[in-house]
């Protein structure tokens, strides 16, 4: 089942039985990003806070770990399922290796998910930690900067643990959630998650 398959059959919530989303701290404006900032304003997600039909679990899983501010970081030699499964490491910009502080930090994100017998997940895209369709191949102020295909340390641990993610960039997916918190939404019928638009598609040589 694709994620937007999964989002239409999620169950219309009420404000007395919310639907529960657990999202990254700083798409809702938390400041909690690497320089203590949130990272800028991401309106297709802010626009969740005014619905009572719908819950918002926040949790940051670097500043979790690492403080705010911190050092950037990115993975090095993989994705975060790889981290997890000790074939890449977490290398901060000045090489500090966070490997086992971000494992920490995704454990403890999925320690809410159960909790919270979460629905849908929300995270921030590109990160090393929450990033769910792209993040950085190494470390992003390299001369040589690079993108790959795959999930941060802490999307991997809830996506292997069966839970949906998308991102703050996955329009047409969020276009199907707003349907189903608000009857009166009209959806936007040519939005396009992530992987379809054409810089995805170019970069990663997808036909």
């Amino acid at each position: 089942m694709t994620d937007r398959d999964y989002l239409k059959k999620l169950r219309v919530p009420t404000p007395n039985d919310p639907l529960r989303v657990l999202v990254s701290s700083c798409l809702t404006g938390i400041m909690c990003g690497y320089d203590g900032t949130a990272n800028g304003e991401y309106p297709s997600v802010l626009k969740l806070l005014a619905y009572e039909n719908l819950r918002l679990i926040k949790f940051c899983p670097e500043e979790f770990s690492f403080g705010s501010p911190r050092e950037m970081c990115d993975i090095h030699g993989g994705t975060g399922m790889d981290v997890l499964n000790g074939k890449a490491k977490v290398l901060t910009e000045s090489g500090k290796d966070w490997t086992e502080g971000m494992i920490k930090a995704s454990e403890r994100m999925l320690e809410v998910a159960r909790k919270e017998n979460i629905e849908l997940a929300i995270m921030m895209d590109i990160s090393a930690a929450c990033g769910s369709q792209v993040i950085y191949d190494g470390n992003r102020f390299s001369d040589q900067k690079k993108y790959q295909i795959g999930a941060g340390v802490a999307a991997a641990q809830l996506l292997r643990s069966g839970y949906k993610v998308i991102s703050q960039r996955d329009y047409a997916s969020l276009e199907i959630l707003y349907s189903k918190i608000d009857a009166a939404h009209v959806v936007n019928t040519v939005a396009k998650d992530h992987h379809e638009i054409e810089w995805y598609k170019d970069y990663f040589k997808i036909s």
